[in-house]
Parts: C-alpha cells; sequence; structure tokens
C-alpha cells in the first residue's frame, strides 16, 4: 500500500516539513528524545545511522503513520507527502497498467464529485440562500484546483514511468498478482512517483531494482527537484542523489549539509573531537574521585570534598558515538585448492514453459575470478546460478571443476538455519582456528552485538536471519562462493566489512548484485544478462556502465 497525505496546517513559508520537540519511547527505550529540524524545499536528505538507531520510525512519523511520543510535524497548507515503505502490500485484481493509473484515482474522484455538485445546483431554485451560495463557492473552489491539474497526457506519463522503472510493455496488461514482491514494489513507486508528490519519503527503494532502474530513479529524483528524504545502504545512489546528511545516533541527530561521502570524513572528525573530550573528562572525573577518597576524613577538607562530590553528581557525562567497526577484518579460512576451471557452460540454455529465459550460454570461469553477474531483473541470473548449483535442468553442458566446494548464498538462504539454536551457537558451531577469538565482534559487525547474540534463530526478523546466515557462509572454508543479492540487508558499515573480506578471498566468486559500489573494486569481470543472452565483459563494473552508456547514446543515433 502507498501511503500519502496531504497536510495542511502552515501558510507561505519556505520550508516543506518542520519537526519540533520529537521524542519517541516505547517498552521502556527512549529511541531519539527532543529531536528538530527543518526539511527545506527542493532538499534532498540521507537519513543515516546504525540499524535500529530508528531511521524508519522517524520517516513514518514524517509520513503521519506512526505517531510520536510528544513533539510535533508540521508542514505548509496542502503540502502533499508520499511514503514508500520498505515492505509493500499490493492489492490483487488489476493489471500492471491499471494498478500504476491508481495514482491518478483522486483526481477521477474528484471530478466526479464537482459533477455532483453541478447536478444539486441545477436541481436547487434557492438561489439566495447561503446553502445554495456555500455550493457555488465550494464547485469553484474544487474546480479551479482540479482544472489545474493536466491530464491530458496521463496514459503517456504512465506508461513513460513503467518503462523507466524496469518494465516492458508486454507486462501492462498483465496482473498484479504474477509478479514478484521487488517487480510489485516498482508499481507502488510508479504510483507514487505519478501523484506528483512534494515531498518523497523512501525506505530502501533500490534493494528491487537493477541497475538500469536504480539510474533512472536517481536521475528522476535530480532532475524534477523533489523534496526527498531516504534511507538506503547503497552508498553510490544516496552520493548521487542528496544533498544533505541527517544521522540518527544514540537518541540524537547531527545535522551535515554534505553528501554521505563528505559525512564520513566529517563524523570521523566530530567522533575524534568527542574522544578527546571523553578523554579528559575522564581524567578529570578520576583526580577527582582520588581528591575525595584521599580527604573525605580531613576535617579542614570537608568542604572542598563536599564541592567535588555535588560538582561530580551534576557533572553531564560525555558521550562518544557509536564505535565505528569499518576497520574489523573478516578473515575466510583458507580455500581448498580447485581445479583450474571450476565451472564451464557451454551451448547453455533454459526456459520455463513458453518462456525462453536464456539461449547458447557459453563461458568458463578460471580459479580466483571475481565475476559480477548483471542486468535486468527477470533477465536469468539467478536461473543460471541455480543451473550451475544443479537445482534446475538445463539445454547444453554445465560442468564444475576438480575438487569445486560451494558456498552459496540465495534469499531463502535464512530458512535452513537451525530455528533452536542462538545466534551466537550458529556462529560458534562454523568458526574455525583464530576468528573464534573474534565471534562477539563478528556479531557486533553484523549487527548482532550484546544481548542480540543470546536471541534464538526463530525469533529473529527477515532481515536479521539473512544477516546470520551470510555471515554463516562466510566462515566456512570453500573455494567457489556463489552470492546472490548479499547486500540487501547489510548496513553500508557491515557491508564494507564484507566487501574487503571478498577482496582478501582467495577462491573464486560469483555475486548476482545490482550494488554499484559493492561490486566497484570486487569484480573484474561482468557478464550481463539480457535478451536471451549472455555478454562478457572483461573489465570492472563501472567501465562496463561507461560502455553501456555510450552503447545506448549509438542505438539512438541508429533509430534517429
Amino acid at each position: 500500500m502507498l501511503y500519502l497525505r496531504t497536510i495542511g496546517i502552515i501558510k507561505n513559508t519556505n520550508f516543506m516539513v518542520s519537526v519540533d520537540g520529537l521524542t519517541v519511547e516505547f517498552g521502556g527505550t527512549t529511541l531519539f528524545k527532543d529531536i528538530s529540524f527543518v526539511i527545506n524545499d527542493k532538499d534532498r536528505i540521507a537519513l543515516m545511522g546504525k540499524n535500529g538507531a530508528g531511521k524508519s520510525t522517524l520517516l513514518k512519523i514524517l509520513a503521519g503513520v506512526r505517531n510520536a511520543t510528544r513533539g510535533q510535524v508540521s508542514a505548509p497548507k496542502d503540502t502533499v507527502i508520499a511514503y514508500l515503505p520498505q515492505h509493500l502490500m499490493t492489492e490483487d485484481g488489476r493489471t500492471v497498467f491499471e494498478e500504476a493509473s491508481q495514482a491518478f484515482a483522486h483526481l477521477h474522484k474528484m471530478e466526479a464529485e464537482i459533477e455532483e455538485l453541478n447536478n444539486q445546483l441545477a436541481s436547487r431554485t434557492d438561489y439566495e440562500s447561503d446553502e445554495y451560495m456555500a455550493l457555488i463557492e465550494e464547485v469553484a473552489t474544487k474546480s479551479e484546483k482540479f482544472y489545474s491539474i493536466d491530464m491530458t497526457h496521463f496514459e503517456e506519463d504512465v506508461e513513460k514511468t513503467l518503462l523507466g522503472l524496469g518494465f516492458e510493455r508486454k507486462d501492462f496488461t498483465r496482473q498484479t498478482n504474477e509478479f514478484s514482491g521487488g517487480w510489485r514494489m516498482r508499481i507502488e513507486l510508479a504510483k507514487m512517483l505519478l501523484r506528483n508528490p512534494d515531498v518523497l519519503l523512501l525506505d530502501e527503494p533500490t534493494n528491487h531494482l537493477d541497475i538500469e532502474s536504480i539510474g533512472w530513479l536517481e536521475e528522476f529524483i535530480v532532475s524534477n527537484g523533489k523534496t526527498v528524504v531516504v534511507i538506503s545502504h547503497d552508498r553510490k545512489f544516496v552520493d548521487n542523489i542528496t544533498t544533505r546528511t541527517i544521522e540518527v545516533t544514540m537518541g540524537r541527530i547531527y545535522d551535515y549539509k554534505v553528501n554521505y561521502s563528505q559525512y564520513l570524513q566529517l563524523r570521523a572528525e566530530r567522533r575524534q573531537q568527542q574522544m578527546k573530550q571523553y578523554e579528559e573528562q575522564q581524567k578529570m572525573i578520576q583526580e577527582t574521585k582520588d581528591f575525595i577518597e584521599r580527604f573525605k576524613g580531613t576535617y579542614s577538607k570537608t568542604l572542598q570534598v563536599q564541592s567535588r562530590v555535588k560538582m561530580l553528581e551534576k557533572l553531564e557525562l560525555i558521550e562518544v558515538d557509536e564505535e565505528d567497526t569499518s576497520a574489523l577484518r573478516l578473515k575466510f579460512p583458507p580455500s581448498p585448492r580447485s581445479g583450474q576451471y571450476p565451472v564451464i557452460a557451454d551451448q547453455v540454455g533454459k526456459a520455463f514453459d513458453e518462456k525462453r529465459i536464456f539461449s547458447n550460454v557459453t563461458l568458463t570461469v578460471n580459479r580466483g575470478d571475481k565475476i559480477a553477474f548483471v542486468g535486468r531483473n527477470g533477465e536469468g541470473k539467478s536461473t543460471f546460478v541455480r543451473c550451475i548449483m544443479q537445482e534446475l535442468e538445463h539445454e547444453g553442458m554445465l560442468q564444475l571443476g576438480h575438487n569445486v566446494q560451494i558456498g552459496y548464498f540465495a534469499q531463502n538462504q535464512a530458512s535452513m538455519l537451525d530455528e533452536e539454536l542462538t545466534v551466537f551457537q550458529t556462529i560458534d558451531d562454523v568458526a574455525k582456528g583464530d576468528i573464534r577469538n573474534k565471534i562477539r565482534d563478528l556479531l557486533g559487525a553484523f549487527m548482532f552485538g550484546g544481548e542480540a547474540s543470546t536471541k534464538k534463530v526463530k525469533v529473529l526478523s527477515g532481515g536479521e536471519r539473512t544477516r546470520l546466515a551470510l555471515l554463516k557462509l562466510l566462515l566456512e572454508p570453500v573455494n567457489l562462493l556463489i552470492l546472490d543479492e548479499p547486500t540487501n540487508h547489510l548496513d553500508l558499515k557491515t557491508k564494507d566489512i564484507l566487501k574487503q573480506a571478498l577482496r582478501d578471498f582467495d577462491g573464486t566468486l560469483i555475486c548476482v548484485s545490482h550494488d554499484r559500489d559493492f561490486l566497484d573494486g570486487l569484480v573484474t569481470k561482468v557478464y550481463e544478462f539480457g535478451h536471451g543472452r549472455v555478454r562478457e565483459h572483461l573489465c570492472g563494473i563501472y567501465e562496463f556502465l561507461e560502455t553501456k552508456k555510450l552503447e545506448g547514446l549509438q542505438e539512438l543515433e541508429r533509430k534517429g
């Protein structure tokens, strides 16, 4: 379900949303306390912070789908705020085009209301009454608003938006229930964009988008001059679209008028200053305690001792922001040596009933290769991986090399965990060698620090299970890692730890991913899935993307 609301509170201002004294408490815990900030017109804000800091809760409060304990959110009159949550419930019973066109349902409703009011005016004869005058005023107000909106090209706008988000024209007449959750999310995103809201609130919008669709969304957000607040673990996406970063941490917020990369530098400087002040304060506290302990029984020093005791009681302790775990290195166990060619495919093809996915795929994976599988959703990346895993029958020959030991991460990996084990036991069972001494650090880096490590798997959320399954896989001795969208539930720091570990991995890697920043500097070969075939590109991800842009221009010239 797409959430939209119109706020009509304040007139004649230059800001879009004002947050004043917001406090959220639940279960005896204060998520954040007395935070205030203003979202200005055309601001593009990244909402950052570790998982559990309250980012999604804050976005829900801005959207009006959740209430704060105290404080208020206000906005100028008739401001339309649209909210795309991370998890959606899409209604069935319509085609893709019909569902996307629901973005204009409020206008059809308005048109019907105007027609009804005009019918009332035509049937009434009390022309001088206050009620008749009120009807005339209501018709005039609604008509002015309705006719100020250009609906003449709405079908063209629907088509353009759906194509931009990766749909093909033949998809327009298909029922929405034929599509996966990721594609249904795109339908909701299309409806949201077509409503032309003043403020976009986006919670992890890129999780189910392929590289081309992410590029389209970036261009749309930047070129349309919208006010945007986004939560995303896609560093490149955040850097490309945002100009301001608000960090939620330890119940407070820090507001930086810079993009994510610059924010990281400023945050490091801030934490360094905090650490210095914290150490100075701790030194002063210790010296004061020593003085109190030394002279607490000395009559001549009684007043001085009492003064210092009161000072310590009133002292506001300096807090240092959460520890940055990005320096932690996750080291794989040594890989057993495989043959020179872990995967050889010759004329491999796959079709489901009448639908042809790909044909005549011929490729050779060398030992030590680090490869990305990229392409639009539905073009066969995961299907080809399942063929390698021998989970699907296929045409042609697909052969694994000598002594290949596969570690496979798929989206359903989380469902295979033992639900009766705790988080700590799950990792302790597979950790070998020196890494056993760092299990607590690893769990902390993957957001299972403190009491979270004692939780049983059966009480974990889907995202938590996914992260745990990924960490478990990374500790097992394998020589061919196949990862299908491994970063969807990882925050940026955890993603950095994983990326560094994969760079150090001495085996072979195949990674299906839409995360450009994650793939950059990690892979040296790209296999592009599209239009029923697979093309090899002997380059990194950004060289591949540059090639694609050139091809796109050449294609336009040919059509011209």
